[in-house]
């Protein structure tokens, strides 16, 4: 059965959004262990992919909450929402807060907890949105672009040391102090207000691509994404909320991107799979603490070579799944 239908009820007849191609589909959705009748929260919507693919799996009478950050994604998921006969609700939101939000529309507790923290391929294609310099547009990177400072507005503004820092701690980049001096000496002349100026601008620094297979500005980018969007931070309070939510024996997957991500999952997980986290010196437990999660993947699933080649972007996803504890 395709995702656009489901047992026993309407067809939901809304097109997936062009482009749009939802990561290790399969994957999520048995290690959610999907069943009729469950309940279930989608935390990060984007196109909407792995939401139908829950809802088909959960058919006739399971229910999902889709949430997004970005206003864009809530308005596509209004007409999957319109046409999943009360099966779905598609509200606004940071995954950082899915217990309250989840609990505003009485979901809880939840039987899985999907957690995709990819890009969408609508975000990234879209150059009004700025995430990319393959093609020039303003920059902006928010996936709310309601709400906090732009990517233009922190370029402009940081101090050389701050944008170091973030640039080495967030894109990991060994250039880092480079970059971030060429772009405080750039911008005295004139603002950095686009895409393509700052990918010119990082270019330059470090002295061109020389046989590189990436592009010598996408760490800067991403560093400046996961810093606008405060992304580490929303990803911790956001698995917290998780565990929170869950149901016993309910389940957590999270697919993520990059190592730094990837570092965070893992270690809440494994925080959360022990009963004692006491510092090893320390002769007796004292802190109380017990297990609340079992891990479901002592290493993190990879996409398959098939779905590599068919979707490029997904070759750096890293699946996790836990299930809570009684």
């Amino acid at each position: 059965m395709s995702f656009d239908a489901l047992h026993d009820s309407e067809p939901l007849n809304v097109p997936v959004p062009a482009g749009h191609q939802p990561v290790m589909v399969a994957e999520a959705i048995a290690l959610l262990a999907v069943r009729p009748g469950g309940r279930y929260l989608d935390a990060t919507f984007g196109g909407g992919g792995h939401t139908r693919a829950i809802l088909e799996a959960s058919a006739p009478d399971g229910r999902v909450l889709a949430l997004d950050a970005d206003p864009a994604a809530v308005a596509r998921g209004a007409e999957l929402a319109a046409r999943s006969a009360g099966r779905l609700i598609v509200r606004h939101g940071n995954f950082a807060a899915m217990d309250r939000l989840a609990r505003a529309e009485g979901f809880a507790p939840v039987d899985g907890v999907l957690v995709d923290l990819g890009m969408s391929s609508l975000q990234l294609d879209d150059p009004a949105r700025g995430f990319s310099f393959q093609r020039p547009g303003p920059l902006d990177m928010r996936f709310d672009p309601t709400t906090g400072p732009s990517a233009r507005e922190i370029v402009n503004t940081w101090s050389e040391e701050d944008l170091a820092r973030a640039l080495f701690v967030y894109g990991e980049e060994r250039h880092a102090r480079r970059i971030a001096r060429a772009i405080v000496a750039a911008r005295r002349a004139r603002p950095i207000e686009t895409t393509d100026q700052l990918a010119a601008l990082v270019e330059q620094a470090v002295g061109g691509r020389r046989g590189q297979p990436i592009h010598p500005a996408t760490r800067t980018f991403q560093a400046l994404r996961i810093v606008v969007n405060r992304e580490l931070e929303s990803l911790e309070q956001g698995l917290a909320a998780a565990l929170d939510l869950l149901a016993p024996g309910g389940r957590l997957v999270v697919i993520a991107f990059h190592s730094l991500e990837d570092r965070i999952v893992k270690q809440f997980f494994r925080t959360a799979a022990r009963d004692c986290i006491c510092p090893p010196e320390t002769p007796v437990c004292v802190c109380g603490h017990r297990a609340r999660l079992r891990i479901l993947t002592p290493k993190p699933l990879r996409p398959s070579a098939a779905e590599q080649d068919r979707n490029p972007r997904s070759r750096s996803a890293r699946l996790r799944a836990a299930e809570r504890l009684p």
